[in-house]
């Protein structure tokens, strides 16, 4: 087979989006993700003490402790983390998201979606690949912030806490996110 200069082209504009799914996490199984779940988990109580009470509040947490982003144009973003029910881990997930439009730019950062009810916990495990929706309550802290009252005491059966965002990432995007079991 010849290689083109279009193959040439397609396959090095290819290299930033790959590279930005190796972020590490699962290349070394179960332990290495729940390792880095406990240390997500310190950093966010101990940047945004509210958040305790909110996990105290919720019956399910999935973790996400890197998940990496980059875009140019069309864009996309990968990661790995665990779904904690009562404290223990008792499945592993995958999150995707694909976005398009204007943007620029490459971020990291950690995210946890809190599960206020049994209905959104279990919709959330029954479901072959969770599609992040309306009936999520998003809080973005800045560093130094507590979350808001009005977001810990949400009736939202959802809410996902976006943290220790590094790197830039610009544009006006559509995007969507999905989140999948895996097996490490």
């Amino acid at each position: 087979m010849t290689l083109t200069r279009r193959h040439m082209t397609l396959g090095l504009c290819a290299v930033p989006f790959v590279s930005a799914c190796g972020n590490g996490i699962g290349s070394r199984g179960p332990a290495t993700i729940d390792a880095r779940v406990d240390a997500t988990l310190a950093q966010l109580y101990a940047d945004f003490p509210a958040t305790r009470d909110l996990a105290g509040k919720a019956v399910g947490l999935l973790v996400m402790p890197l998940v990496t982003e980059a875009g140019l144009g069309l864009g996309g973003a990968y990661g790995r983390g665990a779904l904690r029910v009562g404290g223990a881990t008792v499945d592993y997930y995958s999150v995707t998201k694909a976005s398009g439009g204007l943007q620029i730019g490459a971020q990291q950062y950690a995210h946890v979606l809190f599960f206020m009810t049994n209905d959104a916990l279990y919709n959330f495990r029954r479901s072959p690949g969770y599609a992040a929706g309306a009936n999520i309550e998003y809080a973005t802290p800045e560093r130094g912030e507590t979350l808001a009252a009005e977001t810990t005491t949400s009736l939202a059966p959802t809410i996902a806490v976006i943290f220790g965002q590094s790197g830039l990432r610009v544009g006006a995007t559509l995007e969507g996110v999905k989140y999948t079991r895996i097996i490490p």
